[in-house]
């Protein structure tokens, strides 16, 4: 069986394990029964761990029971970039593995429901555990909208960007996020009503510089290059700026631009919103990967 799941941005600034967009780009993985484990790896993130340790595998030998498995996977994701590679992995495996519910799988292998919630479910999505499960809710999104991700040659593990936050917030701080949180969501229902504070925070952005000292200035590049708004895309180092598909080609060439007088390694991409999430193809004989 094969399926295919879309990578994901999450936070967007204020929504800080809450919200998610599923962005183009996309990770199909093969599950097949064979007579011993098989994994063979192509893309991103090729050939760092064909075997049982690789997440698809223990992913998809958990919802099997067996490892007598052929496993192939072939990404478009960047790892450790903030793309939500790992949850839609995880998403993608379960399901080709014969998962009920990949979506729960895969955000208790993440360990977050946000990721996991926009490749399985597509589009803007809040995400909550509630009562010991998944909600999701598919959010308003305007379809004029594009989204253009600086990928840095830097990787940064969501553990390790978790270390850098503080353990608790002040009042202050969260009214702060939820003001911009309302901002923000009116902004991506209806483009005219998205401002550049829509995506400010005060619970994870700032504390995570230091991790990368060059986004403050990346992130004001894409703004000032016609960007509605930016913000950091998950954990980092990846950066996103949102801006209407017409103005998307002039942000790519200031994020470029910005990056070259960073003097960072890395690459721009235009991304826009993926709007079917998890597709599954039970005989594995569509070209899901190659369809984008």
């Amino acid at each position: 069986m094969r399926a295919r799941a879309p990578a994901s941005s999450a936070n967007l600034g204020p929504g800080f394990d809450t919200l998610a967009l599923a962005l183009d780009r996309y990770v199909e993985v093969d599950v097949e029964p064979a007579s011993r484990l098989i994994v063979r790896s192509e893309g991103e993130g090729a050939g760092v761990a064909d075997d049982s340790s690789h997440l698809a595998a223990r992913v998809a030998i958990d919802v099997a029971g067996t490892d007598r498995l052929a496993i192939s996977v072939r990404s478009q994701i960047p790892l450790a970039r903030g793309l939500g590679s790992s949850a839609a992995l995880a998403v993608a495996a379960a399901a080709a593995a014969g998962a009920t519910d990949p979506l729960a799988v895969a955000a208790s292998v993440d360990g977050h429901a946000d990721n996991a919630a926009a490749s399985a479910v597509g589009g803007l999505v809040a995400a909550a555990w509630v009562r010991g499960a998944v909600r999701v809710v598919r959010l308003p999104l305007d379809v004029g909208l594009a989204f253009v991700v600086i990928v840095p040659e830097v990787a940064l593990s969501t553990s390790r960007a978790r270390q850098a936050l503080p353990a608790a917030v002040g009042r202050d701080s969260a009214a702060f996020n939820l003001s911009r949180m309302a901002l923000l969501l009116a902004g991506l229902a209806d483009s005219r009503l998205l401002l550049p504070e829509a995506t400010e925070d005060r619970l994870h952005q700032d504390y995570r510089s230091p991790l990368f000292p060059a986004a403050p200035k990346l992130l004001a590049s894409l703004v000032t290059g016609g960007a509605l708004a930016s913000c950091w895309s998950g954990a980092g180092p990846s950066l996103l700026g949102i801006c209407l598909g017409i103005d998307a080609h002039r942000v790519e060439d200031a994020a470029n631009a910005a990056l070259a007088e960073a003097d960072v390694p890395g690459q721009v991409l235009v991304l826009h919103a993926d709007h079917d999430g998890l597709i599954v193809d039970r005989d594995g004989s569509a070209g899901l990967y190659d369809d984008h």
